[in-house]
């Protein structure tokens, strides 16, 4: 297992850190082993200036309103060497008449404080079923001086977790894909391709481990993404000018007050530890795989024609510029990546998403606001549960309301893009039937395959395969169309797609190219999206009440006038296929592409 810290600690756990919330102070750190700082003792509430944001993101916006409370957060590194740091934190509030022992700085009705997990690993569900049962014990002693407790958590963990590998299912341990399928449905084939895209994406809900639940199942479809590809997620610098003071930001009436857009950063985002062959920050929105051996000049050149980008992948190109070692065994495994710097399977997965400035950030704090208008930072798939992240919808591309189940985008061009085409929605209907035919299966915990988590997670894996495959064809056009051209079109001009490009990955040729769920079109596929379209668009929704309102009508009139209930419901049925005519009328204008013009996403 690699080394991940500054004085290359033992085991995977670097800290066990206490977290409360002081009347005059806010949140600080109340105690860590071992201590943060190498020369302060465990009650130091000093931080070293990477991790200032560490007390907001253990204890939440808005924990007073929960007597509990998980939280996924992520940490920059503390040096060169180090990669991202994965935090888990459990919080807890009691009343402070039930202490013990009452500390002097304890003045309020309750007491707030969370344990957290420090990790170089991201074994987060894992670590929080181990935390939980900790923190629990910690707080029944009701004298929180006694921390003991919290040094043999420290021990055990790094004991029991030494030498555990990312592989398996223990990476995925609290995360469910199943769920996911059954609350947003074919919606999540949409996160899916936002995130390839590498857009600004705002997960919003509370409390924070239903916001981190849904988040992080989101980025366990993307194969290998848990296990490798996150190393580099959490690269940037605090902003030295936040206010650390909760009572100002609290104080702001208006959102458009907090974070003013025009503002610049001036910070730089530190380098990935393992960065490519010639590349400097500059390369991170315009990597050719030219780049890799042109001289300056000519790189220079290149970085003037963002307009011709889509043009430097040309669809009959000769041998990439670098060939992906396969392991030993040839079969499974992975080695480093050789522009990515990510470890990579055959395949060259996960792919380099969250790196060069895209950031994960599973919580947000609402100090680490200004990161959303950060010119350092090319974007970002972040949760909060603060209202003024979501009233400020221009600094992110889209915002899923997790509660609702809703993914707005205001762009038009981006909905456009993000059309589902019919052998998507083909694809998103065989995941929700499955996991909705077996919704009260003997396998409800996930376990089963057909219709299960893992099963979930292979189909997603044979999607992306089988877009990487289609796009290393020639004359791919035809292939690439089934997942929607503009979609491809946007899709090669992102960073991970320039980085995987650039590779070639030998195991590629045993996957077929070519949509999963490519064919002729049918009746059943027109109908399957117009009920996507009455499911999910604002005018779709309409018309699905008008039809329900006039069934109603007309089985009321039939057996007012003695009318059989069979005949009202076919003159029921015979409304509601004049409706669906309608809206498919506009649809049928642009035939034959019709199928295609309908959008899911929410405006």
């Amino acid at each position: 297992m690699e080394s991940n810290g500054r004085d290359d600690p033992k085991g995977p756990v670097l800290h066990i850190v206490v977290v409360g919330f002081h009347h005059k102070k806010g949140c600080q750190v109340e105690f860590s082993y071992p201590p943060l700082m190498p020369d302060e003792g465990h009650d130091s509430n000093l931080l070293p200036e990477e991790w200032k944001y560490l007390p907001f993101l253990a204890l939440p916006d808005g924990a007073h309103n929960f007597t509990e409370d998980t939280v996924y957060f992520h940490l920059p590194p503390l040096g060169e060497d180090m990669k991202c740091v994965y935090g888990v934190s459990c919080y807890r509030q009691i009343e402070a008449k039930a202490l013990k022992v009452r500390q002097a700085d304890v003045t309020r009705e309750t007491v707030q404080k969370s344990v957290c997990v420090l990790s170089r690993v991201p074994l987060f569900g894992l670590l929080q079923a181990k935390l939980q049962l900790i923190t629990h014990a910690y707080f029944e002693e009701k004298d929180f001086s006694q921390i003991s407790i919290l040094k043999e958590l420290y021990d055990h963990m790094n004991g029991s977790l030494r030498g555990s590998t990312l592989e398996g299912s223990q990476v995925y341990l609290g995360l469910s894909p199943r769920d996911l399928i059954l609350h947003f449905q074919h919606k999540v084939l949409i996160l899916f391709k936002l995130i390839l895209l590498e857009k600004k994406v705002l997960f919003y809900v509370s409390p924070v481990n239903r916001l981190v639940g849904a988040l992080m199942t989101v980025l366990s479809l993307f194969p290998g993404m848990m296990e490798h590809g996150l190393v580099d997620s959490s690269h940037y610098r605090p902003k030295g000018s936040v206010s650390e003071d909760p009572s100002l930001v609290e104080s702001v009436s208006g959102a458009e007050e907090f974070v003013s857009v025009t503002e610049v950063d001036t910070y730089l985002l530190k380098p990935p530890s393992r960065t490519s062959p010639d590349s400097s920050e500059s390369d991170w929105e315009t990597l050719d795989p030219s780049v890799l051996e042109e001289s300056p000049e000519k790189k220079e050149a290149a970085e003037g024609k963002d307009a011709e980008l889509p043009d430097a992948f040309d669809p009959e190109p000769g041998v990439p510029i670098t060939v992906q070692p396969l392991p030993a065994n040839g079969q499974g495994g992975v080695v480093q990546g050789l522009v990515s710097g990510l470890e990579e399977d055959q395949y060259g997965l996960p792919l380099p998403i969250f790196t060069k400035g895209y950031l994960c950030m599973p919580y947000m704090a609402l100090q680490q606001h200004h990161l959303l208008s950060d010119v350092t930072v090319r974007g970002f798939v972040a949760g909060a549960t603060n209202i003024l992240f979501r009233q400020q919808r221009h600094l992110s591309d889209a915002i899923v309301e997790v509660e609702e189940a809703l993914v707005h985008i205001q762009d038009l061009e981006l909905r456009k893009t993000l059309n589902l085409t019919t052998a998507d929605l083909r694809f998103a209907d065989y995941l929700v039937k499955h996991v909705t035919e077996n919704r009260d299966d003997v396998f409800l915990d996930g376990t089963g395959w057909e219709g299960g988590d893992e099963w979930i997670r292979a189909q997603f894996t044979l999607y992306l395969h089988s877009l990487l495959s289609s796009a290393l064809q020639q004359d791919n056009e035809r292939l690439l169309a089934d997942y929607g051209a503009p979609f491809v079109a946007a899709w090669k001009i992102t960073h991970n797609y320039r980085v995987w490009y650039s590779n070639k990955h030998p195991a590629m040729a045993a996957i077929t190219p070519g949509h999963p769920f490519q064919g002729q079109y049918s009746v059943a596929d027109v109908k399957l999206r117009l009920s996507h379209s009455v499911q999910n668009s604002e005018r779709g929704k309409k018309i699905g009440n008008a039809m329900m309102t006039t069934s109603r009508s007309v089985v009321q009139t039939g057996k007012a006038v003695g009318q059989s209930v069979g005949g009202a419901l076919t003159s029921a049925k015979s409304a509601m296929s004049s409706w669906f005519s309608t809206l498919a009328q506009p649809a049928a204008v642009a035939a034959p592409e019709y199928v295609e013009a309908a959008t899911e996403v929410q405006p």
